[in-house]
């Protein structure tokens, strides 16, 4: 997982250095679209979520920029769609090809086992709780792949991570604007405590 994480890690120093793709430069690309037609706003929304499995992007600004321009009920459909896209790919792609990757990063048949073993008893309160970091989310969906949790499973653990985030940023974002942005920074504080905060009680439960 933190080979995984530092790839992903990466990206994010290689796009925040080059300033490819910025917070600014979305917000540009968001506003441009919204002159044209809602349908493009939502259309750069699932894409930029998406692209967050190959480069890390912050998903969490995305969603309320998302609920800003698009509306509470449609800035969430275009994050659910997007998240959910990123989600299944990721699960799909590793469970593909992860048996190349554990074999490379994992040299120990024992040590192999192991590890599939523990993301297997571990792995679903892992996704649960994977907003709680960034690039965490994106490492728990190939994880879930490469280790072969049934994709039912994987699928509802994933919604249930998402759904109920995704409708509190674009809620958040659709109440907000520039001039009074407080309801987005409170949520994003609140969300990001929140998570935190289950995952180190999940932390001392595995220490117990």
């Amino acid at each position: 997982m933190m080979v995984l994480a530092l790839v992903f890690a990466s990206s994010f120093l290689v796009l925040k250095t080059t300033g490819l793709i910025s917070g600014e430069k979305i917000e540009l690309w968001l506003e441009t679209a919204k002159n044209i037609s809602p349908l493009y706003v939502a259309a750069i929304v699932i894409l930029i979520l998406f692209a967050d499995l190959f480069i890390a992007i912050p998903t969490l600004t995305v969603m309320i920029m998302g609920g800003y321009f698009l509306g509470p009920l449609w800035g969430a459909v275009a994050a659910i769609i997007g998240l959910t896209f990123a989600g299944t790919c990721g699960y799909g792609l590793s469970f593909k090809y992860g048996d190349n990757l554990i074999d490379f990063l994992i040299k120990d048949q024992n040590e192999r086992d192991q590890a599939i073993i523990t993301f297997q008893n571990h792995g679903a309160v892992v996704i649960l709780l994977s907003r709680a970091i960034p690039i965490l989310p994106e490492v728990s969906a190939c994880m879930a792949g490469m280790t072969r949790m049934p994709f039912t499973k994987f699928f509802l653990l994933w919604l249930i991570s998402t759904v109920p985030y995704a409708i509190i940023a674009s809620y958040a974002g659709s109440i907000s604007t520039f001039e009074n942005p407080a309801p987005a920074l409170y949520t994003a504080l609140t969300l990001t405590v929140f998570f935190w905060i289950a995952w180190l009680v999940f932390r001392q439960f595995l220490k117990k």
